[in-house]
């Protein structure tokens, strides 16, 4: 860094802050469904499905939500596999497993109401510390600031911290500063003004600094360093996996299991699958692969090309193949052990299943 951060404001200087944001926000803001609303559970919902999505994507998921499951009694009756159907396309799919699981603590628990306060949302699975100020001051006007992407982006800029957001200490300074800042008065409206100024305003590309009302006071655009803060250190590179999926077919139906836990995807449908160190799958193994299963390759079909596909997740790269094998004769009992199942077109298309294997089969007629 080639500039000292700005120093930290002074108790008296906090006013100038939260006036001239609150004077910006009605007139930028974003007509959305969950800002005409105080229920905390429809605001919860909002905000799980917009962590790490865009509001254009995650707007018709909410609506849809919200339509299927109007109270929270309703999504923690609903089966686990109808509520990853409806996420299916969202992707980080841990979130719709908690929050499943938080709609059935809820019930259980507090009797079908969200808790009343900061401290006891944070005893909800799933729900962290920023999830629990947005319904704390947005539900119940808890004067609790929220700290997300948008809200570290504009801090730093504008009063020039300089720490590495990435790292899990920084929180404390940023938080710190974010509670001082928040009104006692408009905590929700507060909440709601920085993040979407974070979002339209100061975006991480291109920010509309010439048209800034923080302009004179932000210590970024003064010193020269909007597009160097805020410090975010880099993730570590992506791995590649190389997934060899064996689509089983015979007759008018296909094979599908659940994928288990502890690795992506978890609750998901997809087909058999064989994970190798490279993209090569020799045909030995491949024969070896459906043998194994109990399978015998129908002969009077003829060979269908192989299929690659590419997914990219947070940190993995998954390089994916998928081996259309026709069966002579449906697959034994045991194979249907190891979690394999029969399923007809209309069936699977019930199914939750990742992008991935949605566009295979939306692609390939299954």
């Amino acid at each position: 860094m080639t500039s000292d951060p700005a120093p930290s404001p002074t108790p008296d200087s906090y006013s100038w802050f939260a006036s001239t944001l609150l004077a910006w926000y009605p007139r930028h803001r974003r007509d959305l469904p969950w800002r005409h609303t105080r229920d905390p559970y429809a605001i919860w919902l909002s905000e799980v499905i917009l962590q790490q999505t865009r509001v254009q994507q995650g707007l018709p998921y909410y609506q849809n939500f919200v339509a299927t499951y109007p109270t929270v009694q309703d999504l923690a009756a609903a089966p686990a596999d109808e509520v990853l159907r409806h996420w299916q396309g969202l992707g980080y799919y841990s979130r719709a497993r908690n929050m499943h699981y938080t709609a059935q603590q809820v019930v259980a628990e507090y009797s079908g109401r969200f808790p009343g306060s900061y401290a006891e949302l944070l005893k909800l699975k799933g729900v962290g510390q920023y999830t629990a100020a947005a319904i704390a001051s947005f539900a119940y006007d808890e004067r609790v600031a929220v700290l997300d992407g948008n809200v570290y982006r504009v801090l730093a800029r504008i009063f020039g911290l300089t720490q590495d957001i990435a790292a899990p200490a920084s929180r404390k300074v940023f938080q710190l500063l974010a509670d001082q800042l928040i009104p006692d008065d408009q905590p929700a409206e507060f909440n709601q003004a920085i993040m979407e100024f974070g979002a339209l305003q100061c975006t991480p590309a291109r920010p509309d600094c010439l048209f800034c009302p923080f302009q004179a006071q932000c210590f970024a655009f003064q010193h020269g360093m909007v597009a160097e803060l805020p410090v975010k250190s880099k993730a570590k590179a992506a791995r590649t996996r190389y997934f060899h999926y064996l689509v089983l077919r015979h007759a008018d139906t296909v094979y599908l299991r659940k994928r288990g836990p502890k690795d992506i995807w978890e609750g998901l449908y997809d087909f058999a699958l064989r994970e190798t160190e490279t993209a090569h799958l020799p045909a030995t193994e491949l024969l070896e692969a459906v043998e194994s299963l109990g399978g015998r390759i129908a002969t009077d079909r003829a060979e269908e090309p192989l299929v690659a596909a590419r997914h990219v997740l947070s940190h993995q790269k998954v390089e994916a193949q998928f081996h259309t094998v026709w069966l002579a004769e449906p697959l034994p009992a045991t194979a249907l052990a190891t979690g394999l199942a029969p399923y007809q077109s209309a069936e699977v298309e019930q199914l939750p299943k990742s992008i991935l294997i949605t566009n295979y089969i939306s692609n390939n007629r299954i």
